[in-house]
């Protein structure tokens, strides 16, 4: 089974699925064709291009058009080497462009961004609200994660996050009982004896 939701709404407000609809980038639908991974089969894209289409992405989201300014501050790269940029993506037709004018992306384009703002958003948050790592090394180090892992291990990732916040043997308790003995330094193995001793009843 594929478990799929929108972390935000459902970790820490412990909004149980009760049938309503998620937003359209985590509902399961969607989630399914992320997991049989149709979208991105044929692009064969860098992972430059794919930065370039989730900061399309974001700012057709944010400001609904984006412009070859814009997406040179977000990136921080020369315009020249976004134009570059541009006219491959418009060339694989996952952009709408023509120079001096907005850059919108295709139906196709914005179904490869979402998958990457998906694997995006499972990597940060489990890095960020389960890891406990802070929001800022998180980001970072998803923006590199996104582009290696394989549907297999993020797959695995929502799973894992699922069962962690659904099951009644985890939850936040588990996960600040993690920080407190593993979060900042190696674990103390009597600690670690003394509650496995209190779990399994032995003392």
């Amino acid at each position: 089974m594929f478990f799929c939701f929108d972390f935000s709404i459902r970790k820490y407000n412990k909004i149980k699925d009760d049938g309503k609809r998620m937003p359209d980038r985590y509902n399961k639908k969607y989630c399914k064709k992320i997991q049989r991974g149709t979208m991105n089969k044929e692009k064969k894209l860098s992972e430059s291009l794919e930065d370039y289409l989730e900061v399309i992405l974001e700012l057709e989201t944010t400001q609904k058009v984006a412009r070859a300014k814009d997406i040179a501050e977000k990136t921080g790269v020369k315009r020249g080497s976004v134009t570059s940029a541009l006219k491959s993506l418009g060339e694989k037709k996952l952009i709408h462009y023509e120079p001096y004018s907005y850059v919108t992306l295709t139906s196709e384009g914005k179904k490869i961004a979402e998958e990457i703002r998906f694997r995006h958003s499972v990597l940060k948050d489990f890095l960020h609200k389960l890891l406990q790592i802070d929001e800022a090394t998180a980001e970072a180090n998803a923006c590199r994660m996104e582009h290696a892992v394989d549907q297999e291990t993020l797959d695995r990732l929502v799973r894992f996050f699922d069962f962690v916040f659904t099951c009644p043997r985890t939850g936040e308790d588990w996960i600040r009982t993690f920080m407190k003995q593993c979060g900042k330094r190696k674990p103390d193995p009597k600690i670690c004896e003394k509650c496995m001793d209190m779990s399994y009843g032995r003392k």
